[in-house]
């Protein structure tokens, strides 16, 4: 009987299920004295919607108002979306770039310090 447990990619599940829920961060915006609608005037928006576009997907900007309306962090709401350092994850064509840059760059170096010790 084989016993040896298979281990799953990391999609990054776990770390959506860290996210705060819509309904939660609606909640903390009223408790701060807010609703999307009053937020988005207040930044010049003729509408919440571009803010509530955030609660369910990947929206810097908008993610960065609701986190200052509650003195958080976008990444203590929206886990998932952010390094632990705090600085924005790439996604889908953005992280795909990334890596071949930093793959071509440290091809480079590798070479360059290959000559070098010869």
């Amino acid at each position: 009987m084989n016993t040896k447990t298979l281990k799953k990619a990391n999609t990054g599940a776990d770390d959506s299920a860290k996210d705060w829920h819509p309904s939660f961060v609606v909640a903390a915006l009223h408790e701060a004295g807010w609703t999307l609608s009053s937020l988005a005037e207040q930044h010049g928006l003729t509408g919440p919607g571009t803010l509530s576009k955030a609660l369910r997907s990947s929206f810097p900007i908008a993610e960065k108002r609701i986190a200052d309306a509650l003195g958080l962090h976008p990444k203590d709401i929206w886990p998932s979306r952010y390094e632990k350092d705090g600085t924005r994850k790439l996604v889908g064509f953005h992280a795909i770039q990334s890596t071949r840059r930093r793959n071509s760059v440290n091809a480079k170096l590798a070479k360059m310090n290959s000559h070098e010790s010869a």
